[in-house]
């Protein structure tokens, strides 16, 4: 049982990815999901900034790597290949990499096709201009604050990055190689 996890840039195709891999049979976890429950449960509007700011609450409540310790339970409830998108806390990731069957996957992409992604998927916590985009991405790159997203130490942390700046198809070879590579060796071989 392989325990994929998914981090990166706004708009870089980590949904695309973890879309992927559930069609090749893995159990598809998200932390967005995950927090849109709670956001509803609390009857609040989704978007991008409440689930920010409730995943940080929930993480200062309950620590670090709270969201993730629930997501990974039911990973491995399942007994089966899982994928959790989408990991966007250190404390998330160091929790996971004390996991043995565990493997972080970055995917990015240059900005402009970030935003046009994000454009296209038509959903309402992206309605935003490309200065909102920029300026929320640059929010949660680097916040110094424990409990809160800093992306850019997440990617950093990655078993592999994924650059996603063709097409789908190509996206989906890089994935297929590393998935080979996993299975024949079951270790965390980088791609």
């Amino acid at each position: 049982m392989i325990v994929l996890g998914i981090t990166g840039t706004l708009g870089a195709g980590k949904g695309t990815v973890a879309e992927y891999l559930h069609d090749k049979s893995f159990i598809h976890l998200s932390v967005s999901g995950y927090l849109t429950d709670l956001i509803i449960a609390d009857k609040k509007v989704v978007n991008r900034d409440t689930m920010l700011e409730k995943a940080n609450q929930m993480r200062a409540l309950f620590g670090n790597d709270y969201l993730i310790r629930q997501l990974y339970a039911q990973a491995i409830n399942t007994g089966h290949d899982c994928v959790i998108e989408s990991i966007r806390n250190v404390g998330e990731v160091e929790y996971l990499k004390k996991q043995s069957n565990f493997i972080l996957i970055a995917v990015d992409a240059p900005a402009e096709i970030r935003f046009a992604r994000i454009l296209e998927r038509k959903s309402t916590k992206d309605e935003v201009s490309f200065e909102k985009f920029l300026a929320d991405e640059a929010r949660e790159m680097n916040d110094p604050d424990p409990t809160k997203t800093n992306l850019s130490a997440c990617v950093k942390m990655a078993d592999m990055i994924l650059i996603n700046d063709g097409s789908q198809e190509d996206l989906y070879k890089k994935i297929d190689q590393a998935l080979m590579s996993w299975r024949a060796h079951d270790t965390k071989a980088k791609v």
